[in-house]
């Protein structure tokens, strides 16, 4: 039996990330991503089912990566319950996902990629409804102003704005970029409070 050691397998699949933004999901192939990793040929066969599989994978390592450090986490847990703070944290989220450019990328690549595959298609419905529901519960948790409903539509606005972000980077300058959170953030917010409006 081969061994799977944890440290390769993160490797590999950060590897296939990698292939992924820059190749698209035609590319990624396991001789592409032994490539990528620097490891010998055949080694991602080893640790991957199939091609599918190390689809799945390299969404679910996106979504690892994109988490905030504990010291972001206690730093939002005590922060102020306003509209401002709700933009600042806001403008962070999505420096830290546009931080991790290939990750977005890879993503979309495998939404796209979904299209054609019901059963990518299944597994990232649940994984990015999974995501939703946290980004919501965690909300509805902290006091933050706003409904759910502005919590998704928030999910939704960002998501765009980051899009145009790594596909078209002149398109807005940085300053513009936090400005238009701010105004996402206060348009849809709006004056509503913690239990919603």
């Amino acid at each position: 039996m081969v061994r799977r050691n944890d440290e390769r397998r993160a490797a590999l699949v950060d590897a296939a990330i990698e292939v992924l933004a820059r190749e698209g999901a035609r590319g990624l192939t396991f001789r592409a991503v032994d490539t990528e990793a620097g490891v010998p040929n055949g080694t991602a066969s080893n640790y991957f089912a199939n091609r599918d599989d190390l689809l799945t994978q390299a969404g679910a390592r996106v979504y690892e990566r994109y988490q905030p450090d504990e010291a972001t986490v206690a730093r939002t847990n005590t922060a102020d319950r306003d509209r401002e703070t709700y933009a600042q944290l806001m403008r962070e989220l999505v420096d830290r996902v546009a931080s991790f450019r290939t990750g977005y990328l890879a993503l979309l690549e495998l939404r796209l990629e979904a299209t054609r595959r019901p059963e990518l298609r299944k597994l990232l419905t649940e994984r990015v409804r999974a995501d939703v529901e946290a980004n919501v519960a965690y909300h509805e948790r902290s006091g933050l102003p706003g409904d759910t409903t502005a919590v998704r539509l928030l999910i939704l606005t960002l998501n765009w704005l980051i899009v145009e972000q790594l596909t078209l980077p002149d398109l807005y300058s940085p300053e513009e970029r936090d400005a238009l959170v701010t105004a996402a953030v206060e348009r849809i917010v709006g004056g509503a409070g913690p239990e919603g409006g």
